[in-house]
């Protein structure tokens, strides 16, 4: 059994994805400690005048410090909403299959959440059904119970779920104990993020964008150019 861990976040690149589909095991790890400079809060997309960042507005005050949990951020009370819609709209009306996606998604921008990762988890989820992933249990670090230090941590987490491998992003290769996986018998890999092209609507080709760009794009095809590419984990 694979596990998978993650910081939820706001809807993610394929990569992302592509690890959901990946596990038999998701926990969206939201009890760590936020990272305003990170990819809780925001993501790219194409327009015609370039890569745009889609940022969700959140409390600064008494809220994204040193000391607040990612399952504790509040978004601001602004018509972020209202902005993020209109520039989906007008960046990717032209594209193939964006009717056909927005109907399905739309409703979710149009919900009031209170929490950041309320709305990044429900989004995500929502983005993995239209993507077909059926398989997979997912489940929040914040209700485990699950305590301990980094490695030590995501360990107690894959042995939790009764797993025995764990799969990871590249960049974790820097601070993962790898022995604390061998000791506790968890096979530990890393995926390689090697995706092939697709056409998108505003060229060059930029891969790292959000995995809106591949559905707006593909629709039902989205699926399998997500996940077909990569040559596999190491």
């Amino acid at each position: 059994m694979r596990c998978v861990i993650l910081q939820p976040s706001y809807v993610p690149w394929r990569g992302f994805f592509d690890l959901i589909n990946r596990a038999d095991v998701f926990v969206f790890y939201d009890d760590v400690q936020y990272d305003k400079h990170g990819w809780r809060n925001r993501n790219r997309i194409k327009t015609a005048q370039g890569t745009q960042w889609l940022t969700i507005p959140v409390l600064a005050k008494g809220n994204v410090d040193e000391k607040v949990l990612v399952k504790d951020v509040r978004i601001a009370n602004q018509p972020w909403a209202k902005k993020h819609i209109a520039t989906l709209k007008q960046s990717y009306a032209r594209a193939p299959f964006f009717k056909q996606i927005w109907t399905e998604l739309e409703p979710l921008w149009l919900k009031k959440h209170e929490l950041l990762a309320e709305l990044t988890i429900e989004t995500t989820l929502a983005i993995a059904k239209l993507l077909g992933i059926d398989h997979v249990r997912f489940a929040r670090s914040s209700e485990l119970g699950i305590g301990g230090e980094r490695t030590e941590r995501l360990v107690s987490i894959v042995k939790h779920f009764g797993a025995d491998e764990y799969l990871s992003g590249p960049s974790a290769k820097s601070y993962i104990e790898e022995e604390r996986f061998r000791a506790a018998n968890v096979r530990l890999e890393y995926i390689r993020y090697d995706y092939a092209p697709y056409e998108q609507l505003h060229p060059p080709y930029d891969p790292a964008v959000s995995i809106l760009d591949l559905l707006f794009m593909k629709g039902d095809e989205a699926r399998d150019i997500a996940f077909a590419s990569p040559k596999g984990a190491g």
